[in-house]
């Protein structure tokens, strides 16, 4: 088992949404987060004006999937969230030493 965790733009997050679902993945988390990478500071036309947005939103998506899905929905996240810009994102990959699902006490890859 492997955890992908990626953070992209939010207006690429349901084309993100819609690959992984491909892969028939049974759960995600998403939450809105706000940061930056190696990329610089710069401003961006806000209502007319320019303004430098010092940690800009972000969306992150983590799942948990079997080692040998991962390769594929890492390839259809990196499609989905490119735009070839600065700020398309990061991709995460960690393993996982356990899952427990809580209600029945599955372990491993069937609590996923």
């Amino acid at each position: 088992m492997l955890k992908i965790t990626c953070i992209v733009r939010p207006h690429k997050l349901e084309e993100v949404k819609t690959a992984i679902a491909w892969f028939d993945i049974s759960g995600m988390s998403v939450s809105d987060v706000r940061g930056r990478g190696n990329s610089p500071e710069r401003p961006t036309l806000f209502a007319g004006e320019e303004i430098v947005v010092a940690l800009p939103l972000k969306s992150k998506i983590v799942i948990v999937v079997a080692d040998e899905l991962v390769e594929p929905i890492i390839e259809a996240i990196r499609e989905a969230a490119h735009t070839g810009e600065p700020g398309d994102g990061k991709v995460f990959v960690e393993p996982m030493l356990d899952a427990l699902r809580v209600r029945t006490g599955e372990r491993g890859e069937t609590a996923i």
